[in-house]
């Protein structure tokens, strides 16, 4: 498959060795690629141009666009859908599933859909409680967790068969992710959590925000210890920081975030706070490039969109390689 072949589909298409899927993040990676993704916010619409507008912000940036589920447990446009839309626009995509809202079935049917319109690369996820989001009264579903969703979608792709043992005539051809957070405790289990979903299928690895490098490094120690550097492809998530105000508020009230008081005074301190967490972002992408193991950055640039440009070519982590544009 070429670049200009990006909107075509066709499952007959012989993978290239080694391969599990037709997917360009995969590719890129496999490639030894420092490779970068960014996350789409999905739009509180039904007009497909909100869509478009948003992920064109990343054309020639970014490697795959993650279309989030429900992150945060807040209702928006569904992940196979601005998937549906991206890849009709020629885009690499992460189809991200949450185990929080959807039975077994219907995530199983999902899959199976998004496959046939292109998506190759999906992010499984267990998914952030209702209690923390705009729809508190919803009945969560928590059918699978990460791990035993990991384990399902291998099945469907190697084994060509559903959960239930049904046999699935084309198989999804899928490049497998899953999450990781380096940096709540017990750092010590962390490694061993994301061994348990790398021997589940997990093939790509996207972290929670990284402002702490000294943290991510001692995790990064044991994951080589472990060899699991060799058996998944690691992205960190990155990403700018508005204000001391906004980062002080992000790791009080957002699960799983942490932001050293040295950042948060380091932002404090500067006389344009909102350039300074972009200084800081460029930085720690440098320092993240650096570190053995890491394979990528996974940008998240919540309502700073606009910036991840800037941000990815002022750090230099391409390298001078320039990924694909449907302009």
């Amino acid at each position: 498959m070429t670049e200009q072949d990006r909107t075509t589909v066709d499952v007959t298409t012989p993978l290239e060795p080694g391969h599990s899927s037709p997917g360009f993040l995969e590719k890129h990676l496999r490639a030894g690629d420092f490779t970068v993704t960014a996350e789409l916010s999905p739009p509180d619409s039904a007009n497909p141009e909100e869509v478009f507008r948003r992920a064109r912000i990343f054309d020639g940036y970014v490697d795959a666009i993650n279309a989030t589920d429900g992150s945060g447990a807040n209702c928006h446009m569904s992940s196979v859908a601005v998937c549906a839309l991206l890849r009709s626009a020629g885009y690499s995509v992460v189809m991200q599933v949450s185990c929080r809202d959807r039975n077994r079935i219907a995530i199983q049917g999902d899959v199976l859909g998004a496959a046939a319109i292109g998506v190759a690369s999906v992010l499984c996820l267990t998914g952030d409680g209702v209690q923390s989001g705009d729809h508190p009264q919803a009945k969560p579903v928590f059918d699978l967790d990460s791990i035993s969703l990991l384990s399902i979608l291998r099945q469907m792709r190697d084994g060509s068969q559903f959960q239930s043992g049904r046999k699935i005539t084309c198989a999804p051809r899928l490049f497998l992710g899953a999450a990781a957070n380096p940096f709540v405790p017990p750092y010590d289990f962390r490694p061993l959590r994301l061994a348990k979903k790398i021997e589940a299928g997990a093939q790509f690895i996207q972290t929670q925000y990284c402002f702490d490098i000294d943290r991510f490094e001692q995790f990064m120690t044991s994951v080589r210890e472990l060899g699991l550097h060799e058996k998944a492809f690691i992205l960190v998530g990155v990403g700018p920081l508005a204000s001391a105000r906004a980062a002080d508020w992000i790791r009080k009230n957002v699960p799983g975030v942490h932001i050293p008081d040295v950042v948060v005074n380091r932002l404090a301190k500067s006389e344009n706070q909102k350039e300074e967490g972009k200084r800081i972002c460029i930085e720690m992408m440098q320092q993240i490039r650096e570190i053995e193991g890491v394979s990528g950055v996974h940008v998240m640039a919540y309502r700073q969109e606009e910036l991840v440009a800037e941000i990815i070519e002022q750090s230099g982590v391409l390298g001078g390689r320039t990924p694909w544009s449907p302009r």
